[in-house]
């Protein structure tokens, strides 16, 4: 795979900087929201699903895994799109899971084109409104539309605010939950619920749940095979511990119209 110089590793955004060192889990609920959010999902082995932000596609290779489903996993991101790829071949499913390259704002299927479509901490990263409208678009009828997003728990202080959403994560916007609920049913979607919990990507007891410490150990040995990556390690969990105590995550689910 890429290697990147210095000075990209620099530049990346947390997601992408922990995909390069091997992370699979890149979500702010970690494996305890894509649990809640597969429980909500009525996915049989003929359901036709995408998955919008696949990151690395670890959901992806777990729906088609666990379900027998065939999965679309798109991504923006041709980092994203490159270790998704090898983890796919990995896991010995490139014949249930494709990826494609697609923005979450433009998807590149027709409408109705999947009955489950699920896009995890994506949304906030876009135009929420037309990327949930997308979403809804490319749902069949009957179908469903499930989602994992940021979320305050509880108000931040200013520097908090500041620090996450202008230098840890910098264009990042997201609301409260009433304002998720209002932008999914805004895309025409019905039956929006909502559950939330603790961000727990970046604690350390988030960390070994969704990795598992043998995987663990691994990230960590690649972080500190380069300066590189030990500055960046170094730059950004003092700024995350600013924000977590005050973060969670919350999952919408809904459910298109017949």
């Amino acid at each position: 795979m890429t290697k990147l110089a210095a000075s990209e590793v620099a530049a990346l955004d947390p997601y992408k900087f922990m995909a390069t060192v091997g992370k699979r889990v890149i979500h702010p609920g970690g494996r305890v929201s894509t649990e809640a959010l597969l429980g909500r999902a009525h996915i049989t082995a003929t359901s036709q699903v995408l998955d919008v932000g696949c990151g690395v596609a670890t959901t992806a290779i777990q729906i088609a895994r666990r379900f027998g489903a065939q999965v679309t996993a798109v991504d923006i991101a041709p980092l994203m799109l490159e270790r998704a790829q090898a983890n796919i071949r990995a896991a010995k499913m490139t014949g249930r899971v494709t990826v494609r390259p697609g923005d979450i704002c433009a998807l590149p299927f027709d409408d109705g084109s999947f009955d489950i479509v699920i896009a995890e901490a994506v949304t906030m990263f876009a135009d929420r409104p037309r990327a949930a409208s997308e979403l809804a678009r490319v749902c069949a009828s009957g179908g469903q539309v499930l989602a994992t997003e940021f979320c305050w728990r509880t108000p931040p202080p200013t520097e908090a605010r500041q620090v996450f959403l202008g230098q840890v994560c910098p264009g990042m916007a997201f609301d409260t939950i009433d304002d998720w609920v209002a932008i999914y049913s805004s895309a025409g979607l019905t039956n929006v619920q909502t559950q939330t919990g603790p961000f727990e990507m970046m604690t350390p007891r988030g960390f070994l749940t969704d990795e598992g410490p043998a995987h663990s150990l691994a990230i960590m040995t690649r972080v500190a095979a380069r300066p590189a990556n030990i500055r960046k390690m170094a730059w950004l969990m003092p700024r995350m511990a600013k924000a977590v105590p005050y973060l969670g995550y919350v999952l919408v689910a809904s459910e298109k119209p017949r």
